[in-house]
């Protein structure tokens, strides 16, 4: 027999390298990279890899038995901190050493089979990679191996990085096959053996279920899965894999400041929360139940590529923005507090921009933020300039008139607030001995009278005609602990709209309240469109008002909370109870890229505290304790699907006559309309996969790592939630595809529909004020005071609005949030290898593919369509932001698989 060896001559193994091997999760990659164009085409078709039989043998030196000689190539990426770095140029060091001794990588080919004689898994095939050439930013490094003719079909490649530095190992090449050559993309950070002396494991395509998996295969699946576990103790090490979980405790920093303390989301009924990933830092001495910060955060090394450039040009374009940027401004606009005098000035921002000296010597920033920084000739200097938003550039005025206002609602970037009138009066839940009266002050004689004869408050409940937007509850319990920050106000507020004839939305009435605070008892007062001049701007600063309710709500809840926060606890129990060979993690890999990343620099620099949402969003420091009121009030599973997110605001009813089997209460709502579409696409390619691999109920009962996952994912991923009822349950493969839908539908067309529209239609803040910094001048006011606003309203709503720091940091951090990467991966684009490891499935990637394609033509005709009130018109900005496909940069449409910025 073959005797199981290490050959460093130039025989070749038959490691089938997987066409996927290393997504994020059981003991592979992270994120799904795409193979180079050359090799998708080129071997676009390759099977899962073994040695045929009757191949030619070629016998090795230890022994006559026919064997096969195969050449494995292997391709690694050249990183700014990774030890490929020492190899540019003259090399030194150990690693190099390595490298001339040929001993730069290990590789091992495992077999699917056991032995026959014994029942043991066979002994791995063995070879060492040396390094061969350099050329485009990559080293390949060859090796040859010799694998015996009964070795079976190939399962599993071991890598073994023998440097002293992680290297990024992008793939792996086998040629000798008769059939051609056999490619696996890995694209995952490999640790040095010194740092991790665990082999890494690559799966080649082939998916198996639990019980399916071939016999000598079984053992290292699911040792895998207890690797990427981790034991929950100890601070993770930046080359950790390890998935965990944890509460939300590093949002403050008391260690730097007592202002800067944060109650800890998650783990309480006062402020319930998702789990995010474990770093085990150590606590704070100061506050013992914060955990410290520091300069970088932990995620699981495969889901953070800060080192590959082409691959994380989001990331690096955020990270600029936030470190380089924001800092930046703030040394030129000192006076924090500082507003805007006149509205030209505003425009200043677009036409002439910012003098920011301290940029010039960031040199790379214009390279990577085109869009904001330029240079200055002859100057040391440099500009930062905001790009026109198409909002403005189509109709300067838009943002003024109540149309715009309404039509946002419905095609805008907060389309999921709206909801139907169900109850009448309107009246709070909230306690009355705290909050004061429940009742609004909305009532049916002002409604009847801006309705204008159209019909009575009765027949527009019956006709579902009212709709509304009820941000009362939700913000009232937090005004009086708002208002004590310097610089901004808070309300409870809710904002009522009539459907006309020509399905579009008219607004009736704001309605701002204060609850009973500072020995003053509860105001509240209800504005409406007026023609006289003192009734029309009190309904213009209304408006601002509630908008900044609506930016603070958007981007806290149905933005980071319904998309970034929620998925978080979906990628780490994907990773620690799927196995990479699994295939729902093979479905659901590609919708889970750079999401961990995002939300850690998130942590970092966007919702902790004195971030970015803190400074300049209305609830400031209150910011995401708002958002862990709304999950623990709002937030079900079961309605993150669009259908049944539709129905649970009254939207739509279900109607099997009605297109998509829904019936909407608001025919012309672009945003419902055009998500349809993607939902149904989405659910028909998830139906066809999943009933590929699950015949009936039983192999979803059966499924150990399927139902292990759920669980963990209702138990500890949402631990706060997990005695609900309202939990599906996964019995069928409906349960999963339904389960999975849901899954998939949020992390692409939700999260596009409330993101990459931000610069579009908050790039001119006038529109999406995101703070409100002073009180209606109607609310106690003084006589000077009132003076003052009937003198020269303008003035008043300019104070009202963001300063002019604030307003230069969130239009910077919204123009990075809101553009595609070049690299980004569009939602039906790229066929993933393992999904074209079987026809079928291939076949139904294809429809899906083709599906999304139409969807393109559709979108771009209902634009086109004069009926189509709310999103065709003059100046009216066509709705695109769930169009499927797009270029890099600030588009405004485009659908990506995954929360990726």
């Amino acid at each position: 027999m073959f005797k199981t060896q290490v050959h460093q001559s130039h025989t070749a193994p038959t490691f089938f390298l997987l066409n996927k091997p290393c997504i994020p999760g059981p003991g592979t990659a992270s994120f799904s990279v795409r193979p180079r164009p050359e090799f998708r085409k080129k071997y676009r078709n390759v099977r899962v890899g073994y040695v045929p039989a009757n191949i030619k043998a070629v016998a090795s030196d230890t022994d006559t038995q026919k064997s096969v000689s195969v050449k494995a190539t292997v391709t690694v990426k050249l990183t700014v901190g990774g030890f490929l770095s020492s190899l540019i140029g003259l090399s030194h060091g150990l690693d190099d050493v390595s490298d001339l001794l040929g001993k730069t990588l290990l590789l091992e080919v495992v077999s699917s089979e056991v032995d026959p004689k014994t029942g043991l898994e066979k002994k791995p095939v063995g070879a060492y990679a040396h390094r061969a050439a350099e050329k485009d930013g990559e080293v390949t490094y060859e090796s040859d191996f010799v694998i015996p003719d009964d070795f079976g079909e190939i399962g599993a490649v071991l890598v073994q990085n023998e440097h002293h530095k992680e290297m990024y190992l992008r793939y792996i090449v086998l040629d000798g096959f008769p059939n051609g050559p056999i490619e696996f993309n890995c694209s995952s950070w490999v640790a040095s053996k010194f740092d991790d002396p665990q082999k890494r494991v690559f799966f080649t395509n082939k998916s198996y279920l639990p019980l399916e998996t071939p016999s000598g295969l079984k053992e290292i699946r699911e040792k895998e899965l207890v690797t990427l576990r981790g034991n929950g103790q100890g601070e993770r090490k930046s080359y950790d894999r390890i998935y965990d979980y944890d509460v939300y405790d590093d949002l403050g920093d008391p260690d730097s400041s007592p202002e800067l303390t944060r109650p800890v989301l998650g783990g309480s009924k006062q402020y319930p929360y998702p789990r995010r990933c474990r770093t085990g830092r150590p606590m704070s001495k100061i506050d013992p139940k914060a955990e410290t910060r520091s300069s970088t955060v932990y995620v699981p090394r495969d889901e953070a590529f800060s080192e590959v450039k082409e691959l994380t040009f989001s990331t690096n374009t955020l990270y600029s923005a936030l470190h380089a940027v924001l800092p930046a401004i703030e040394s030129v606009i000192t006076d924090t507090s500082l507003g805007f005098p006149l509205f030209t000035k505003i425009d200043e921002l677009y036409n002439e921009g910012i003098n920011v000296p301290n940029l010039k010597k960031h040199k790379v920033l214009q390279d990577i933020l085109p869009r904001l920084v330029r240079a200055i000739t002859n100057s040391t200097d440099s500009l930062l300039q905001f790009e026109t938003p198409q909002l403005l550039l189509r109709d300067k005025f838009s943002w003024f008139r109540d149309e715009e206002f309404s039509r946002q609602t419905l095609a805008g970037l907060n389309p999921y607030s709206i909801q139907l009138v169900k109850e009448w009066p309107l009246k709070s839940t909230l306690d009355p001995k705290i909050y004061g009266p429940p009742e609004s002050a909305i009532t049916t004689e002002m409604v009847e009278r801006e309705i204008k004869g159209f019909m009575t408050v009765d027949e527009a409940l019956k006709q579902k005609k009212l709709f509304i937007i009820d941000y009362h509850d939700i913000l009232l319990p937090y005004v009086s602990e708002v208002r004590q920050i310097k610089g901004t106000t808070l309300y409870g507020s809710r904002a009522l709209f009539f459907l006309g004839p020509d399905n579009t939305l008219k607004p009736l009435a704001i309605e701002l309240v204060r609850p009973p605070m500072d020995g003053k008892p509860q105001w509240k007062q209800v504005f409406t469109p007026s023609w006289e001049a003192t009734g029309s701007w009190l309904w213009k600063l209304a408006k601002t008002h509630f908008l900044a309710h609506d930016a603070g709500y958007h981007q806290l809840v149905s933005h980071w909370l319904r998309t970034h926060c929620v998925t978080e606890p979906y990628i780490i129990a994907t990773n620690r109870q799927l196995s990479a060979m699994h295939p729902i993690y093979r479905l659901l890999h590609p919708h889970f890229r750079y999401t961990m990343e995002i939300n850690a620099l998130a942590r970092e620099a966007l919702i902790n505290a004195d971030g970015i949402i803190e400074s300049a969003f209305t609830p400031g420091k209150y910011s995401t304790e708002i958002s862990s009121a709304a999950y623990g009030l709002q937030w079900r599973f079961d309605t993150q699907g669009l259908p049944a997110d539709l129905i649970s605001r009254g939207i739509a009813v279900e109607d099997p006559s009605s297109p998509h089997g829904l019936k909407l209460a608001i025919p012309d709502y672009p945003f419902a309309n055009d998500g349809l579409l993607l939902w149904d696409a989405i659910k028909e390619w998830v139906t066809d996969y999943v009933n590929f691999f699950y015949k009936d109920a039983s192999m979803v009962k059966s499924d150990a790592e399927l139902q292990a996952w759920w669980t963990e994912i209702r138990t500890r991923g949402h631990e706060d939630k997990k005695d609900e009822t309202w939990w599906p349950d996964l019995k069928t493969p409906q349960d999963l595809i339904g389960i999975v839908t849901t899954m998939v539908w949020v992390t692409s067309g939700h999260h596009a529909a409330v993101n990459f529209g931000q610069y579009a239609y908050a790039g001119y803040f006038p529109n999406r004020p995101t703070i409100a910094r002073t009180n209606l001048p109607s609310e106690d006011p003084t006589e000077e005071a009132w003076r003052r606003f009937l003198h020269k309203p303008e003035d008043e709503l300019l104070a009202c609005l963001p300063t002019q720091l604030q307003a230069a940091k969130v239009l910077t951090v919204l123009d990075v949030l809101s553009s595609h990467s070049p690299d980004e991966e569009y939602l039906g684009e790229h066929l993933e290898p393992a999904w074209g490891a079987d026809p079928l499935i291939k076949a139904a990637f294809e429809r899906f593919s083709g599906r999304l394609k139409e969807i393109e033509g559709i979108i771009d005709a209902r634009n086109e369509d004069k009926n189509l009130k709310n999103r065709h018109g003059a100046g009216v900005v066509p709705y695109e932001l769930l169009k499927p496909f797009s270029g890099a940069g600030v588009t405004g449409k485009g659908v990506p698989y995954s929360i990726s910025i």
